[in-house]
């Protein structure tokens, strides 16, 4: 069993990145956001290993990140497909934020792979702090604050 991370009990950082531990994950998310549900299509997209794509996607329903549903094809087994839950689907921020980051201090030749627009506008987004009332505030004056609760 991994080890959990110091501060897990109280910090959501070390809590959140206890489930999200590795790049597999990450990966098999990016699919999830683009409709990929079934086990052989993961596996294709990915070329993971069968034993550490099965790893995975066990670790992330049980986090919840992840609902597993049966379905069967006309003359084959019962398989299982994997589906975000409504705390997997929040997880596209922060899968955005790490794209967001990669295109620009780790941008390749081509260009993006996937570009983050507004389903009804087409218009472009970022990822970005945002105060209660909508305006974004900039990295610099965005603060990381240490409440009594963080972890000594």
């Amino acid at each position: 069993m991994a080890k959990a991370i110091r501060g897990g009990e109280t910090c959501a950082i070390a809590r959140t990145t206890d489930v999200l531990r590795d790049p597999w994950t990450f990966l098999i998310l990016r699919e999830a956001f683009g409709g990929v549900t079934r086990f052989s299509d993961l596996r294709a997209n990915l070329g993971v290993a069968s034993d550490v794509l099965t790893q995975r996607l066990d670790s992330l329903v049980s986090a919840q990140v992840l609902r597993r549903e049966q379905y069967r094809e006309a003359g084959s087994r019962t398989r299982s497909s994997y589906h975000l839950t409504e705390a997997g689907a929040e997880l596209k921020i922060a899968v955005a934020a790490l794209q967001q980051w990669g295109d620009a201090h780790l941008p390749v030749e081509c260009g993006p792979t996937v570009a983050r627009r507004h389903r009804s506008t087409g218009v472009p987004l970022e990822v970005a702090f945002v105060d209660p009332d909508g305006r974004r505030v900039d990295l610099v004056d965005a603060d990381f604050e240490r409440t009594a609760a963080y972890p000594t």
